[in-house]
């Protein structure tokens, strides 16, 4: 037999925990996207420095400093207006940046820690980062509504 109360305190803790769960993708995004726009802003800063460091040709420095913000930005945007196809393209753009910053800083440690061999650390954050990126292109908004 269910009494009116207990069925009352069910239903509001399912509607509690849906709430919470409708808007945890906020911590998701803003995290993905703080990252990108604090690094992609400081390249948009100094986009030659970067490319020096980085042995790369200047426009490609400022496509990689335009994809890390654009990607950033279109993430957040993406779940502010409910537009799936911007979340999907804004982690989407941020995937080659990652697969670069994989391939040519971090391949070969793990470890984000800074070593000997590896002044700028391992690749354990940027393929944790292009496992976010992969899951927004996948889900969109979906994990959101």
């Amino acid at each position: 037999m269910t009494t009116a109360s207990h069925t009352y305190g069910t239903e509001h803790a399912r509607t509690t925990s849906l709430d919470l769960t409708a808007n945890s993708h906020w911590l998701l995004r803003i995290g993905f996207a703080s990252v990108f726009l604090f690094h992609g802003v400081g390249k948009l800063v100094a986009p030659a420095a970067f490319a020096a460091m980085m042995g790369l040709p200047y426009l490609v420095a400022v496509l990689v400093a335009l994809a890390e913000v654009g990607g950033g930005l279109a993430v957040l945007v993406g779940g502010l207006v409910r537009r799936d196809w911007l979340t999907r393209l804004g982690a989407g753009v941020t995937i080659p940046v990652l697969i670069g910053a994989i391939a040519m800083v971090h391949w070969g440690q793990w470890s984000f820690a800074p070593s000997e061999t590896h002044p700028m650390g391992g690749m354990e954050f940027q393929v944790v980062l292009l496992l976010m990126a992969i899951w927004f292109v996948a889900t969109g908004n979906s994990r959101s509504r």
